[in-house]
């Protein structure tokens, strides 16, 4: 049976899912015999001419504005998808059913005007009864139907939610490990020996330097935005690092209005950029590895580096773009854009409001 409905209904615009199918055959099957019933009499039924041709014509009529019906739902449907949404969508779904009912009720008597042997010629008060069924059926039918809506939206939505969880967890394990690079800190450490040695001043702010970098991966991250004025705090700090470790090797510019500072983002989100153009970019003094941040002109979050990639290229896992993608899905929000275009690797961020 099923698959016959479904033969009936190949148009793209009537290619209508089963649980709609099934509605529509649970409604239709009960209200065609009751209306003609009330419309034709008992001769609807003593007369099996007349119950074939009424039944006939009443299924073809039914069936076909019902899909038509169904079809314009569900492009309300897809307009208004959310669950809290489903009074917006109850509101333009019944003047739908309304239109559709005194639709099917015209076609039906035009129909049944022009068959023979039925002699129809309903009186005003047939014709009230039999709209008001066809309001009761789709009311009916709009009620299963987003019923049905709703719990297969609300299943959706929990698989969704528990699937954000299980990479939230992965995602949080991630971040721990690369929040105490063991290469950078042995890095580090190589170059603050050197610096005890020859320039203890200097060596005394390197300290003080790392330790606010290290301070931040090990508290922000708790949290699910910082403001961008604070990861650009902590990029000078790292870029000190940076800078002392590779002198002219690395150049950091800036670019951001003040406007914009107070915008909110993923913590940690500038460090680990920054770091991974560093490690997988050769840092010479005769090729200097150029590191750009600023913003565009939709307010979105720029970090640019010059592409010179290193001859022994280090085996990526995107671990770095993939912490901050996952945390832009987690926030429900659009996720980074990354191009690798004209000699550039290019990150674009949305930045958040409060």
């Amino acid at each position: 049976m099923l698959a016959l409905l479904r033969r009936l209904f190949k148009l793209p615009l009537l290619n209508l899912p089963a649980q709609s199918i099934w509605i529509m055959v649970g409604l239709v099957s009960w209200t065609v015999p009751l209306g003609n019933y009330i419309w034709l009499g008992p001769r609807y039924f003593l007369d099996w001419r007349i119950l074939v041709l009424a039944s006939g014509a009443s299924y073809f009529v039914c069936f076909s504005l019902l899909a038509a019906q169904t079809a314009i739902i569900r492009w309300i449907t897809n307009r208004y998808p959310r669950i809290e949404q489903t009074p917006k969508r109850m509101m333009l779904e019944f003047p739908v059913f309304i239109i559709m009912t005194i639709g099917t009720e015209i076609s039906a008597f035009q129909l049944y005007s022009s068959l023979p042997f039925i002699d129809f010629n309903p009186s005003s008060a047939t014709l009230y009864t039999i709209f008001w069924i066809g309001i009761g059926s789709n009311f009916i039918s709009l009620c299963i139907y987003e019923l049905y809506y709703t719990l297969t939206k609300w299943r959706e939505n929990s698989l969704q939610t528990e699937a954000y969880k299980r990479e939230a967890l992965l995602n949080q394990l991630e971040v721990l490990k690369t929040q105490v690079n063991p290469h950078f800190l042995f890095n580090s450490l190589n170059a603050l020996s050197s610096l005890i040695s020859e320039e203890p001043a200097k060596a005394e702010q390197f300290v003080d330097e790392l330790a606010k970098v290290y301070r931040y991966l090990l508290q922000t991250n708790e949290g699910k935005l910082t403001t961008l004025d604070q990861e650009l705090a902590i990029i000078d700090s790292y870029y000190y690092l940076l800078k002392t470790r590779h002198q002219e090797g690395v150049h950091l510019t800036v670019n951001i209005t003040p406007e914009t500072r107070t915008l909110l983002l993923p913590p940690l989100t500038l460090q680990l950029l920054v770091e991974n153009a560093v490690k997988h970019n050769r840092v010479q003094i005769s090729q200097p590895l150029h590191i750009s941040i600023d913003t565009n002109s939709e307010g979105w979050l720029r970090v640019k580096n010059n592409l010179q990639p290193k001859s022994l290229r280090m085996a990526s896992n995107r671990v770095g773009l993939s912490n901050i993608s996952t945390k832009y899905r987690l926030l429900e929000q659009p996720e980074p854009i990354v191009t690798n275009h004209d000699g550039h690797f290019t990150v674009m961020l949305p930045l958040l409001y409060t």
